[in-house]
């Protein structure tokens, strides 16, 4: 009879077990879509390369926003920065408090609400040390927020049947110096370096972009201490893992902008037995459908209001467009906002009277913007570079042609043979701000 009690108890407790799975987040700055999983030669990413093939790409995924603040702002509570105040970049940081308009919450607390354990880390709590513990990952959000959203900066402290939901925050492109000088990585060759066509062979501009494609080798270094620990832990086997970056590079044309180079991003879903491994999905994809997707995993209700879509499952609607827009970034005012569908990308400047690269301290006192501003200055750029870099004033509407001009270069908005294309596409753009509130 004890015997019998004993396994009676022993099934009580394994279906007890709460077996929902982990949701981790780990999300890097300041990177385009040179992963090798996204086809880029010169860089070397195995271990994300292997979570790619064995899970999801989504080939068209963008950002709200081309700056970190106002996209994380955005992820973070899976809506739109613009329809909830938060979208001038640092604005949480000002005078003015800005509070999240109800009903809406971050992602950390539908988990929490539903007995999830929520943690956010740096690369430094994988790395050893008591110094590295301290502290949350980047948060940088543009709003008011609650930290106890958060139990932890690990998921070390949950309980041992607990869930939990956890974000990893990686510098990613902003680490180009301690990439360059890291041992353990292959690095990238100055003079194998290809640049895009709008940036000149200056020799600082060809260094940075070798130290920029580093970073992706570096990142995937430190993506595989993180599954170390998951492993360690016993909790890779059950874990979901959504790898995204915040944003584009941080160049000329790049971070802060809606070209392509700030706005389009990895985005990999590693799930195995939920999906399908080498999934290839070509669907429009925004990085605020991370909210909606790891509430259906996890089998929490998705709220109603909620501007994220559940990428997987029943309910999934594909987008017919993607838009991302740009506001004040620290002191340099501006709107931008760009609608972008696989074939055409729509961008309207609020400013058509100020010039394409205002003056703006976080970017020029880097080393490649003091490069390009000398080269301008010496009249060394060719007529594309000075034209779609330097240019005093810009184009009130900007449409191109994606399959013919994937650069961006040719703006067609004058162009009478597209002048169809330019009106659905601005058409489009006034349905998403009244549709949203678009309050930039």
């Amino acid at each position: 009879m004890r015997i019998l009690s004993f396994f009676i108890i022993c099934l009580l407790s394994s279906l007890s077990a709460d077996k929902r799975p982990n949701i981790l987040w780990i999300i890097t700055d300041d990177q385009s879509k040179h992963f090798g999983f996204n086809g880029e030669a010169l860089v070397k990413t195995p271990i994300l390369d292997k979570m790619a093939a064995e899970g999801a790409i989504f080939k068209n995924a963008a950002v709200t926003a081309p700056v970190c603040s106002t996209a994380r702002s955005s992820l973070i509570t899976g809506m739109f920065q613009t329809s909830i105040g938060a979208h001038h970049h640092r604005s949480g940081r000002g005078v003015e408090k800005i509070e999240l308009p109800k009903p809406i919450k971050m992602v950390p607390q539908y988990f929490k609400e539903a007995g999830y354990y929520t943690s956010i880390a740096s690369i430094n709590h994988f790395m050893g040390g008591k110094k590295s513990k301290k502290g949350f990952g980047k948060t940088d959000y543009n709003f008011e927020w609650d930290t106890s959203v958060y139990d932890s900066a690990l998921w070390d402290g949950k309980e041992k049947d607990q869930p939990f939901f956890a974000q990893v925050q990686l510098r990613g492109g902003k680490a180009r110096s301690q990439a360059r000088a890291f041992a353990n990585i292959p690095h990238v060759d100055v003079k194998d370096v290809v640049l895009p066509p709008y940036y000149p062979e200056h020799p600082t501009v060809r260094e940075d972009w070798a130290a920029y494609l580093d970073t992706f080798t570096l990142v995937d270094y430190e993506v595989g201490l993180v599954i170390d620990k998951l492993k360690k832990d016993g909790e890779f086997e059950n874990t979901i893992i959504f790898f995204i970056t915040d944003h584009g590079v941080s160049h000329a044309r790049g971070k802060q902008f809606c070209y392509d180079e700030g706005m389009m991003i990895p985005f990999v879903v590693y799930a195995p037995g939920r999906i399908n491994a080498g999934t290839v999905r070509t669907d429009l994809t925004m990085h605020i459908d991370m909210a909606a997707s790891s509430l259906y995993f996890a089998g929490i209700d998705i709220p109603n209001h909620m501007e994220s879509n559940n990428l997987f499952g029943p309910s999934f609607k594909s987008r017919s467009y993607l838009v991302c827009a740009r506001d004040r970034c620290d002191e340099t005012v501006d709107r931008i906002r760009a609608l972008r569908t696989h074939d055409f990308k729509y961008i309207r400047n609020g400013f058509p009277e100020r010039p394409q690269l205002q003056p703006c301290a976080y970017k020029d006192n880097k080393d490649i913007y003091k490069a390009l501003r000398s080269w301008e200055k010496e009249g060394k750029l060719n007529e594309l570079q000075q034209e779609l870099l330097f240019a005093l004033t810009r184009a009130k509407e900007e449409l191109y042609d994606l399959n013919n001009d994937p650069w961006e270069l040719n703006n067609l908005a004058d162009n009478p043979e597209y002048a169809s294309e330019l009106k659905k596409m601005s058409g489009c753009l006034d349905l998403w701000i009244a549709q949203t509130g678009d309050q930039g």
